[in-house]
């Protein structure tokens, strides 16, 4: 069945992701009006995600942070099938890395690197840093339940030469290249919730107490890898501008938990400046009063 709703599925998509990238604006739009006029589709998910986090700001205006949201959610949908088959010029063109030039210095001085990143902007088209550094590039993902979109996921994502590891693989992977001293950058979604009973650590984010996800800390605490942020910000429709702040280098120095919470400062301060590229629909703090 999973094979069966694959070839039905994939073809279109596949034919989707050849348009023009005005072609497929002019589709996320009438998207937008299906899924937020006509099905409603997470709206209630997002206006209590915004409530909790923006309880100073009216309705009205939280109100139109939603529908912004929901308009950026579908340009990603159709950027994300844009991805398939995208050419690295046409994406070098609209993901611009500002200071891609100083992961050379940390290539040169042996350094691996960790890059935390939130659902912010695109993150689907991070993928273009791989064609932009020296270091063998690794991504983390979770693997989906039918096993044929997730090879395709997969391979999206590594369109531009990346190696998708899994979360449950990732340690193993980065610990070899490690000893075998291979220089890798490896990019993390580091906003995501933990399992209930699975979490360490519990901070605010966005001014609610919740657990945080502490993976990226520990490794780059075990290995001594460099840790940086990827802010990610949408210039235009279709455009992005993303930077690399660097966090630390000797992570060990710093006291648990701290990393953790340097990176959330950094995404909190993007999405308060301008909340609507945020991932809304994700019900990241369902998880806060069992902290």
């Amino acid at each position: 069945m999973q094979k069966l709703l694959y070839l039905l599925v994939y073809p279109f998509l596949w034919l989707l992701s050849k348009l023009p990238m005005q072609i497929l604006y002019i589709k996320s739009d009438v998207l937008f009006f299906l899924m937020y006029h006509v099905f409603g589709y997470r709206r209630k998910v997002v206006n209590e995600n915004l409530a909790l986090v923006f309880p100073e700001k009216t309705e009205k205006e939280r109100n139109e942070i939603a529908k912004e949201f929901f308009k950026h959610l579908c340009d990603i949908i159709v950027e994300t099938l844009k991805a398939f088959t995208i050419s690295e010029k046409e994406i070098r063109n609209r993901f611009v890395v500002t200071n891609a030039e100083i992961l050379d210095n940390y290539y040169q001085n042996n350094r691996s690197i960790l890059l935390m990143a939130g659902h912010y902007g695109n993150w689907e088209w991070s993928g273009i840093l791989n064609k932009l550094i020296p270091h063998q590039a690794h991504a983390v993902f979770k693997t989906l339940a039918n096993q044929y979109f997730n090879s395709l996921v997969k391979k999206t994502r590594e369109h531009f030469g990346a190696t998708l590891v899994t979360n449950k693989k990732i340690v193993s992977v980065l610990y070899r290249k490690w000893k075998k001293g291979e220089k890798t950058l490896t990019y993390i979604l580091s906003d995501q919730t933990p399992k209930m009973g699975h979490f360490k650590y519990h901070d605010t984010f966005l001014g609610v107490d919740v657990p945080m996800f502490t993976g990226t800390e520990e490794l780059a605490k075990k290995l001594d890898f460099t840790v940086v942020y990827l802010k990610v910000e949408k210039s235009k429709r279709g455009y992005y501008k993303a930077t690399l702040i660097p966090m630390t280098d000797n992570p060990k120095e710093y006291p648990d938990y701290q990393i953790t919470r340097m990176f959330f400062d950094l995404l909190e301060n993007q999405i308060r400046e301008k909340p609507e590229f945020y991932l809304w629909s994700h019900k990241r703090w369902k998880h806060r009063d069992k902290v």
